[in-house]
C-alpha cells in the first residue's frame, strides 16, 4: 500500500518525485476504504472461457493489497456457444444490466475468435460496443487484452489493426518504454510477455492517436499502452495472464490438427518457449506419430509428461506487479459510490495528474506586477 506524507519529512517528496507511491495527507483523509469491485467480461470460446477466467481472477487475487476484490464474470450475446457453456454462464455469470446499475470499480475485458476480417461485422461487436462505450464514463479504468484492444481502439481512435505475415506466437523479451510511469513502478525494466496473434497494432499507430506506449518489444511489438490520459484505458496485445502449458497447449491443438490432416505442415515452435530438448523431444513425437499414420497404426499419445518440465514460467511475476499497480491506483481514484467513476476532485481526462505535472501552471507571487 502507498505511504502518506503525514509530516515535512523531506524522504515522502524525494521518494515521491523519484516515481514512488506516496499519498498526500490531504489524499490518504478524503480516501474510503472499501472492497474493489471488478466486472469480468469473457469473451473466450468455449474450450477457453472458464481457463480464461481462472486466470485474470488469479492475477487479480495476487495483488500485494490490503483489499478485498468482488469479480463478477459475465459474457455477452452474439458469441457461439454451447448449451453446456450457456447453462454454465446461466449459474455462475452476471448480468451486465445488473452490473450496470450497481456500478463496478474496474473493467477487464478478455479477448475473442472472430470469423471475420473486419470486427465491426462480429455478432458480438454490438454488445461489446455498449459495454465500452458505458465503461468509458462510468469505470474508473478499463484493462482490454489482445483482440478487446483491437476493438476499443478502433471504437475511439478509428485504428485498424494490420495482419501479420505470420502468427506473432512465443514468448518475447520486454523493456519499459515509458519509465516513471505510476502503472510500472516497482517493475523490472526488462521481462517476457507471451504473444499469441495474427493481428498487430504498432508503435507509429498508438502515437499517431495520442496514447502512450508503456511496454514493448523489438521482436514482439507493443505489449502494453495507455489511453491519452494515461489511466481510464490499458490496452494489450500480449497475454501476461497465461499459463506455464498455455502456449504448450496450443503447440498441441496445432500438431493434432496436422496429424487429423487439417494442417498441411508441422506447426512450429512458439519462439523463445521450448528449450531444445523440448524441441528436439517434439520432433522425435513427430516422427514416431508420421511412421504409424504411414503403417496404418494408431498414433502415440502426444507427450505431455516429457515436455511439461522443460516449461519456464519468465512473466507471471511481472504480470502481476503490473495488475497490483493498476489496481492500487484504481483503489487511490475510484469513489466510494461506485455508481460514480471517481472520488470528488479527481479529473477524469488526468486522474493519474500526470498531464498537470507535466505542464504546471506558473507560480505568480502575489505581489508581482503583471505585464500587459
Amino acid at each position: 500500500m502507498p505511504l502518506v506524507q503525514h509530516s515535512s519529512l523531506p524522504t515522502f517528496t524525494r521518494l515521491r518525485d523519484a516515481g514512488h507511491e506516496v499519498l498526500s495527507l490531504d489524499r490518504a483523509t478524503h480516501q474510503d476504504i472499501r472492497e474493489l469491485h471488478i466486472g469480468f467480461l469473457n469473451m473466450m470460446p468455449d474450450a477457453a472461457l472458464q481457463a480464461t477466467e481462472r486466470q485474470f481472477i488469479r492475477l487479480v487475487g495476487g495483488c500485494n493489497r490490503i483489499a478485498q476484490f468482488y469479480v463478477y464474470p459475465f459474457s455477452l450475446d452474439g458469441l457461439p456457444r454451447s448449451a453446456e457453456t450457456l447453462a454454465y454462464i446461466e449459474q455462475y455469470y452476471s448480468c451486465f444490466d445488473e452490473l450496470k446499475e450497481s456500478g463496478l470499480d474496474a473493467l477487464i475485458i478478455t479477448g475473442a475468435n472472430v470469423a471475420t476480417p473486419n470486427l465491426e461485422d462480429e455478432p458480438f461487436w454490438e454488445p461489446l460496443m455498449q459495454v465500452v462505450d458505458w465503461a468509458r464514463g462510468n469505470v474508473a479504468s478499463t484493462l482490454c487484452s489482445c483482440l478487446a484492444t483491437h476493438a476499443v481502439l478502433k471504437r475511439f481512435y478509428g485504428i485498424d489493426r494490420e495482419p501479420l505475415p505470420e502468427k506473432r506466437w512465443g514468448v518475447f523479451d520486454h523493456r519499459i518504454a515509458y519509465p516513471g510511469h505510476p502503472l510500472l513502478r516497482g517493475i523490472n525494466t526488462r521481462f517476457d510477455v507471451p504473444h499469441s496473434r495474427y493481428n498487430d497494432i504498432s508503435r507509429e499507430q498508438f502515437e499517431k492517436a495520442g496514447l502512450k506506449v508503456l511496454v514493448e518489444s523489438a521482436e514482439g511489438g507493443v505489449h502494453m499502452a495507455v489511453s491519452p490520459d494515461h489511466f481510464r484505458a490499458i490496452f494489450f496485445q500480449g497475454h501476461p495472464e497465461y499459463d506455464i502449458n498455455s502456449l504448450f497447449k496450443e503447440y498441441k491443438r496445432e500438431v493434432l490438427l496436422y496429424l487429423a490432416g487439417e494442417r498441411t505442415e508441422p506447426p512450429p515452435f512458439p519462439l523463445h518457449y521450448f528449450p531444445h530438448a523440448g524441441q528436439a523431444a517434439a520432433a522425435r513425437f513427430l516422427r514416431r506419430a508420421g511412421q504409424a499414420l504411414a503403417e496404418g497404426q494408431a498414433i502415440p499419445g502426444f507427450i505431455e509428461e516429457e515436455l511439461a518440465p522443460l516449461l519456464d514460467n519468465t512473466w507471471g511475476d511481472t504480470g502481476r506487479s503490473i495488475i497490483s499497480n493498476w489496481l492500487g491506483l484504481v483503489y487511490q481514484l475510484t469513489n466510494l459510490d461506485r455508481t460514480l467513476q471517481y472520488m470528488e476532485g479527481v479529473d477524469r481526462d488526468d486522474p493519474l495528474g500526470m498531464k498537470a505535472a507535466a505542464n504546471p501552471k506558473p507560480n505568480r507571487n502575489r505581489n508581482q506586477t503583471e505585464k500587459p
